[in-house]
């Protein structure tokens, strides 16, 4: 009998019991942390958020949201490639995180930035086009949110995968408002895209060789004659 290789034994890792509060912790302890700055620096007159520390609170908030969008997109891949099907419980946390640091970084902007100035956010929501366009992902991120549940799974069926497809317009519109937003240091805006366009990619590409494997069945191939 073959010795089972350690990719085998890879493959055959089970979920460990400390995963699920690790994924907690890794979502929760930085925006724990960049709320604690901005209290510091308004009750202590520190500056772990910098000379500006609403604005930069604002865009770390926004870059949490885009690396928690990378993450879960990044669980079927590793899914497909570890074998690791246990890992897909942690998609919709990883989404619902997604969503609630993108509500937590416009209502940052609405409420700290521009102070709830009615005219300013009604501007913003019409003229500036990065506000538009991460306004727009924001409410297309709200129903996948709200469906994210096993009721709403069993409830929609066939409907609830056309709906969640919306998940993968998400990122791109995220990309695109963070690219608009910033002036200079396009670095990382350049890097999350190209990370988008691969996690993309590469469900485009199982996408169409799932499509070609039915096609080319015996079953299909009898039919089609």
């Amino acid at each position: 009998m073959p010795r089972p290789s350690r990719w085998d034994a890879v493959r055959a890792y089970k979920r460990p019991r400390w995963w699920g509060w690790a994924v907690w912790l890794a979502i929760l302890v930085p925006g724990t942390v960049v709320l604690a700055g901005l209290v510091s620096d308004f009750v202590l007159n520190t500056r772990w958020l910098g000379s500006n520390p609403i604005k930069e609170g604002e865009q770390l908030l926004g870059k949490l949201t885009i690396k928690y969008l990378v993450a879960m997109l990044a669980v079927t891949p590793l899914r497909r490639l570890l074998g690791w099907n246990w890992l897909a419980r942690d998609r919709r946390t990883l989404g619902l995180a997604a969503f609630f640091c993108a509500l937590t970084h416009f209502l940052w902007f609405a409420l700290l930035d521009i102070q709830l100035d009615g005219a300013e956010l009604a501007e913003g929501l019409t003229k500036r086009p990065y506000i538009i366009v991460g306004f727009i992902a924001l409410l297309l991120m709200a129903p996948l949110a709200l469906t994210s549940t096993r009721a709403s799974i069993a409830r929609l069926g066939k409907k609830w995968t056309a709906l969640h497809r919306l998940a993968y317009v998400v990122p791109v519109l995220g990309v695109i408002h963070w690219w608009m937003s910033v002036k200079a240091d396009i670095g990382e805006p350049i890097l999350y895209s190209v990370t988008f366009a691969a996690l993309l990619g590469w469900r485009f590409w199982r996408a169409r060789r799932v499509n070609s494997s039915h096609a080319t069945t015996p079953s299909s191939r009898a039919a089609a004659s």
